[in-house]
């Protein structure tokens, strides 16, 4: 492969590239639909210069077959007078004309086929044009469609680098955090509170039975038998308490005597 081809392809592919990326399917569409709307205005006049020299034609032959039937009357009237010279001339004149119909009327035939091809394809354009047009606008919101996706995807996914959402994420777990911490203070509280509840209710035993005991004291009552005796109350003598002390006396005497 020679330097210069290997060049060419590669300036080729590159301009290639180039277009297809500049190539914008919106633009492109309404460009296709004016350039085939230019191609219906060239085939509408070649439709209408076609049908004008048929006619034309037409006229020619329709003119060169009269002069035909002329001269072939003219030569009869020749021959009828006696006059065959004057009705040779007149043989030729007709035979000249009848060539020159001949002729035309081959053209004639000839311009109407074409004509008709003509009609036919014009038909066919104004069809595909219209088709075009309905394809086109599909075309169009298909395209536009497309493109809203692709900006959706591409912001989808921007999403999840994007220093807005890191933020988002940092902010909702601080949130998760406080939640966390705000839960713990509550039930911290509720285990103090239901401490207090418990001195309450252990002090209020204790106040039941302080208050008892004033009040048998104040009443002199006692509540048991091992209750001290209130104040003025002479207690009654222990017979173990006097043995003891009758005991303690014989000692003192015992003492004095030695």
């Amino acid at each position: 492969m020679g330097l210069f081809d290997r060049i060419s392809r590669v300036i080729r592919s590159n301009l290639n590239d180039m277009v297809n990326k500049a190539e914008d399917p919106e633009k492109i569409l309404e460009q296709s639909i004016i350039d085939m709307q230019e191609d219906l205005v060239q085939l509408r006049q070649a439709v209408a210069s076609a049908i004008a020299t048929q006619k034309r034609t037409q006229q020619q032959y329709s003119q060169a077959q009269s002069q035909t039937d002329t001269w072939q009357q003219r030569a009869q009237l020749a021959l009828q007078k006696g006059d065959e010279n004057l009705a040779r001339e007149a043989l030729v004149r007709k035979k000249s004309h009848a060539e020159t119909a001949a002729t035309l009327k081959a053209q004639v035939e000839q311009q109407t086929a074409q004509v008709e091809t003509l009609k036919r394809n014009l038909i066919g354009l104004e069809s595909k044009i219209a088709e075009a047009k309905t394809k086109k606008d599909m075309l169009k919101a298909r395209v536009a469609a497309a493109k809203a996706n692709e900006q959706l995807q591409t912001a989808i996914g921007n999403i999840g680098s994007s220093s807005a959402m890191a933020a988002f994420e940092r902010m909702e777990e601080k949130v998760l955090q406080m939640e966390a911490r705000s839960q713990s203070v509550a039930e911290l509280a509720g285990n103090n509170l239901e401490e207090q509840f418990r001195l309450l209710e252990g002090s209020s035993d204790v106040d039941d039975e302080l208050a008892a005991m004033k009040a048998q004291l104040i009443t002199g009552s006692p509540a048991s038998q091992g209750q001290l005796p209130s104040a003025g109350q002479t207690a009654v003598p222990n017979k173990t308490t006097s043995a003891v002390d009758d005991e303690l006396e014989q000692l003192r005497r015992q003492l004095n005597d030695s």
